[in-house]
């Protein structure tokens, strides 16, 4: 769609001052794009393959990543890894890109990373590069030996192995020196250099054979990368001597201690032999040790124990000769939970109620840690009972649940009728023991019978009510509790259990939400009463709330003079019966016949100027309220600024530039039609009319227009309004700024963006006349900046010492976002402009280059202009045309001569869409090839 349309204007806005604004459209609807670059720490950025990139890191430094992105709609951007979410939330940055920054970036944090801009509009846009975290670790050398007979001879041979072990990225180089002497396996005989097999991390191992005296040093393992990401080497330093033994340890108490609470803790880790002489450390499983464990040398001392601070703790000792020494103690701190009891009747008989002369069992069971300790005595009436012939006393009942004791009542007679008790207790224990008792009479023991009261079967709660579920065991003898679940199998309570206990059968929700609707099972505990078939029953809980209503907002946009349905759809209610249905406008009431409340509430209406506003469908029951929003109104949508590449920026006569706006205009079809354009400058108020002249925007199409007479270095936030017969639109706004990155005198601080190569091998220095070195070299370098004010600076490289000949220094610009629009005569490229000022005087000076780097899927630099040798004592400026084919920088590249009266400069730095003004210069010729450029 390749048809452009114009439309020019002029406007005088002030009595002296006429403004032209011409205006024109062409179609642009185009997918998301995207690309990767790089502006962080990077130690090297290769190519992997056709499709990716790896970023060279290293660990602890601060990743930056940038998603270029083009495409209207403006696309949106994300970036992800492999694992998950690599950013929060979306980051603007000045140009429009979402850029992901990771300080102190660690080894875990390496990976794939993508970046993902959508705008609606055909397929994501998906780019990916991997980022390579280098890092070295400090190695661990540790020592071990072998002691072997040697057949036919008298005499042992001992070997000792030295094992070095780091983990690093990229794969480390390993050293071994004795002494300050480097140890080559080819040299001595005695030695042995090579990488064990199924080892974590790398390791190289120096074999000892058959130890010599001169093998008792000190040994050093060093590790290197070989200055990758300017890590340097690391080493480890271990001395053997004839006493280097293991570590071996012993402890002060048992492999399990069992303790009350409240108690003090001491654990002691004796050390009986090694050399070096071991490290002792504590350490607990699971978890970290107590916050109020202190360790004392070898000793660990709980204070106070509680039940949590329970489990196995861990003692090593370790010298880095053989392996370390372990020894574990299993610390139990004694807990008691409720005591619980049953009574079985004669199972045998499947018997539900007490009988003379049939059997009888009561248990006791409690939860106890450790459960094994728990020591049970049962009484009856008071006495000690013993294992008689009618009474048996089982310690652990292999028909119960672990840990629980019963008594047996064989062939029951009256004389076993009687209160009997059950005291569960640790020996020698400060824990206070429990106690139950159970009567047993003939009426004192009866099934349990279970009710839900008349009128609860079924409970109605509003939501975010109260309700109560009620199930009451009526009859019985004893009462036991009642446990409450959802029916449903896959179902947690609200409490997040699957069952909850109740004494009373009251079962108390609070906040109800509809999620907690469905049906409750209440069901007889199978201990604390008969231990028999459970009883239980059902109870419904019906939660009522609002109707459930879409939509609910919609903004709704119309032509005037049309019809207009508002439709709100229930999508649930309950209870399911509407009770009312009322229509607003503006907050007041539309009075219109009573709606079908079995129907889908909607409104039709012909929107007109005086009825556009805001409409509320408001649907009740008898829970409550709800309500469906619409905006309707005529008004056109906002437009849509257009972001994709730099806008051109032009000086014009004097100390002002021009600003090129673009947009589009959001479904301009959907109102009435757009006459025109406001476009408001905040800073001065000024209110620029565009006219159209019955040129009707079409969707997708790009609008522009030139914005004149702006003053540099005013930055100006732009408003842009759309305009219909009957209406204008809500405002966007930009803001529109002529950005000092373009040119650079280097004034500030942070020259203007520009940065130090870190991969040449000296720097560009910034000075001005009143920073100059008082003795620095006489006859090169300039006196003052291009300017000739004593004040202004320059960026400029030092040729003395240490510098020698073929040294050089990179200067790299900011980032362009250069992209593929259409440029002049179909190129398909943009132009831009690279202007500058440079200083070359002396009799050894070397060479300035200036690349062109294109951001792709391999970085390219290419030389796009040289200079070389004396050029006198002026400063001259240089200027050319480039059209990249991506985002780009410019390089400066200063080489130094043959000595020190070398000194290259530059200033005022220009880097501007479009093409150079031919300004009545030559070409300028360049050794060895002829390039498209300019200078005075």
């Amino acid at each position: 769609m390749s048809a452009w349309l114009h439309a020019c204007l002029c406007l005088c806005v002030c009595v002296c001052v006429c403004v032209c604004v011409c205006l024109s459209m062409r179609s642009l609807t185009a997918p998301a794009n995207a690309q990767i670059v790089h502006s962080g720490a990077a130690c090297n950025v290769k190519d992997d393959n056709i499709s990716e990139r790896i970023y060279t890191i290293k660990e602890g430094d601060t990743l930056v990543l940038q998603c270029i992105v083009k495409g209207h709609p403006r696309p949106q951007v994300r970036w992800t890894k492999t694992a998950g979410s690599a950013s929060d939330k979306f980051q603007e940055t000045s140009i429009y890109n979402e850029t992901l920054r990771i300080e102190g970036i660690q080894r875990v944090q390496g990976g794939r990373y993508y970046c993902k801009a959508d705008n609606g509009v055909g397929v994501a846009a998906i780019k990916s590069i991997r980022v390579d975290v280098q890092y070295l670790d400090t190695p661990v050398l540790t020592v071990h030996q072998t002691i072997s007979d040697v057949r036919g001879s008298y005499y042992q041979e001992k070997t000792v192995f030295l094992r070095c072990t780091v983990n690093s990225n990229p794969p480390a180089r390993f050293i071994w020196k004795r002494g300050s002497m480097l140890i080559e396996q080819s040299k001595d005989n005695g030695v042995d250099i090579y990488e064990p097999l199924y080892t974590q991390g790398e390791t190289k191992v120096l074999k000892l054979k058959n130890l010599r005296p001169k093998d008792f040093a000190d040994y050093t393992c060093q590790v290197s990368v070989r200055n990758v990401c300017n890590i340097e080497d690391k080493s480890v330093t271990f001395r053997l001597t004839n006493a280097t033994t293991p570590p071996m340890i012993r402890l002060s108490v048992n492999d399990t201690v069992v303790v009350d609470p409240g108690q003090d803790v001491l654990l002691t880790c004796e050390v009986t032999a090694g050399f070096p002489l071991p490290t002792v450390t504590w350490s607990r499983y699971p978890g970290p040790l107590p916050l109020s464990a202190q360790v004392r040398g070898p000793t660990l001392i709980l204070r106070a124990v509680t039940p949590a601070d329970a489990g196995f703790y861990n003692c090593s000792a370790v010298n880095n000769v053989g392996n370390p020494a372990r020894k574990n103690v299993n610390l139990v701190v004694r807990t008691m939970g409720n005591l619980t009891y049953q009574i079985t009747p004669d199972s045998n008989k499947d018997s539900e109620t007490i009988q003379m002369g049939r059997d009888l069992k009561l248990s006791c069971h409690v939860d106890a840690t450790p459960q094994d300790k728990v020591n049970y005595t049962w009484y009856k009436n008071g006495a000690p009972v013993f294992n008689s012939d009618s009474l048996i006393l089982l310690r652990s009942d292999p028909d119960m649940a672990p840990g629980t004791s019963s008594l047996e009542i064989v062939d029951m007679k009256f004389r076993d009728l009687a209160t009997y008790s059950c005291v569960a207790n640790f020996p020698g224990s400060r824990v206070p023991e429990l106690r139950v008792d159970v009567n047993i009479s003939q009426n004192s023991v009866s099934p349990p019978v279970l009710s839900v009261p008349s009128g609860g079967q079924m409970v109605i709660v509003r939501e975010r009510g109260n309700a109560e579920l009620v199930c009451l065991v009526v009859d019985g003898k004893p009462r036991p509790p009642i446990l409450w679940s959802r029916t449903e199998k896959d179902l947690l309570m609200p409490s997040g259990q699957t069952v909850v206990e109740t004494p009373d059968g009251r079962l108390r929700l609070r906040n109800v939400s509809r999620d907690m609707m469905g049906t409750y099972r209440c069901q007889t505990a199978p201990y604390n009463g008969l231990n028999i078939k459970r009883r239980e029953a059902q109870v419904q809980l019906n939660v009522q709330y609002p109707p459930i209503l879409d939509p609910v907002f919609q903004d709704m946009r119309s032509r005037n003079y049309q019809m207009v349905t508002l439709r709100c759809t229930v999508l649930r209610s309950n209870p399911a019966r509407l009770t009312d249905i009322r229509w607003f406008r503006n907050g007041d009431f539309i009075r219109m016949p009573m709606p079908d409340l079995k129907e889908t509430p909607e409104l039709k209406f012909k929107l007109e100027p005086t009825n556009n506003g805001s409409y509320e469908c408001r649907v009740s029951n008898t829970a409550g309220t709800s309500t469906c929003t619409f905006n309707v109104s005529a008004q056109p949508y906002n437009a849509e600024f257009y972001f994709d590449t730099p806008n051109p920026v032009r000086i014009l006569k004097g100390n002002n530039y021009s600003y090129n706006l673009q947009w589009t205009q959001r479904d301009p079809e959907a109102t009435d039609r757009i006459i025109g354009y406001s476009i408001i400058n905040k800073q001065n108020l000024l209110t620029k009319q565009i006219d159209l002249k019955g040129k009707e925007p079409e969707k997708g199409v790009l609008i522009s227009t030139t914005i004149s007479d702006l003053r540099i270095p005013l930055s100006y936030e732009v408003r842009l309004v759309p305009i219909t017969t009957y209406n204008t639109g809500e405002y966007v706004s930009r803001i529109i700024q002529y950005s000092e990155h373009h040119v650079c005198g280097f004034e500030d601080e942070r020259i203007c963006g520009f940065s130090q190569d870190r991969s040449d091998i000296f720097d560009w220095t910034r000075q001005n006349h009143l920073t100059q070195n008082p003795k620095r070299s006489p006859n090169t370098g300039p006196e003052t900046d291009r300017s000739g004010t004593k004040e202004g600076y320059y960026m400029y490289i030092e040729a003395s010492r240490p510098r020698v000949q073929g040294d050089k220094a990179r200067l790299l610009s900011p980032l362009f976002n250069g992209t593929s629009v259409r440029g002049p005569k179909g190129s398909g490229r943009v132009p831009y402009c690279v202007s500058f000022y440079y200083h070359m005087k002396g009799k050894h000076i070397g060479t300035l280059n200036v690349l062109l780097r294109v951001r792709s899927i391999a970085s390219v630099d290419s030389v796009i202009w040289t200079k070389s040798g004396h050029q006198g004592p002026d400063w001259k400026k240089a200027f050319f045309d480039i059209s990249p084919s991506g985002p780009f920088q410019i390089v400066f590249e200063g080489v130094r001569g043959q000595s020190f009266e070398g000194d290259i400069a530059i200033d005022d730095v220009s880097i501007t869409l479009g093409k150079c003004k031919q300004e009545n210069t030559v070409a300028s010729g360049i050794s060895s090839m002829q390039l498209l450029g300019s200078e005075q």
